[in-house]
């Protein structure tokens, strides 16, 4: 069973940045929009507007987010293997963050136009 899913953009540009693992989760991460962060062992990742992220901070800049239009059953099987699979395979490298709702697939500004193309020959479709 093929997986087709609804997708749009939202709207920004985003940063991947890196702190320390028992680095305190910072105030510029407030405000409006798409925001995560993850804490592990070893790093503090925190995704967010690029325009948040102070300079001295290590970030990966110029990403844009698409995210699944859901929910989904916590048991669905295939989701984000269907969106990554024709990326990653054109060789577009994308960044994953699943929430309860949905999937936020970020990738780089430059592969847009690209990566649209191949999720919609995958049978996903775009809302505006």
């Amino acid at each position: 069973m093929t997986v087709k899913l609804k997708l749009r953009f939202v709207p920004g540009r985003y940063a991947v940045t890196r702190l320390g693992a028992d680095a305190a989760i910072p105030a510029w991460t407030s405000g409006p929009g798409f925001c995560a962060i993850i804490r592990s062992d070893d790093e503090l990742t925190i995704v967010c507007s690029d325009t948040r992220v102070p300079d001295g901070v290590e970030a990966e800049r110029g990403w844009i987010c698409l995210r699944t239009v859901g929910p989904f059953d916590f048991q669905a099987t295939g989701i984000v293997q269907s969106l990554i699979a024709p990326l990653s395979s054109n060789g577009i490298g994308v960044f994953v963050v699943c929430t309860f709702d949905g999937e936020h697939l970020l990738i780089a500004e430059s592969d847009r136009d690209r990566a649209i193309g191949l999720l919609i020959a995958a049978g996903h479709s775009f809302l505006e």
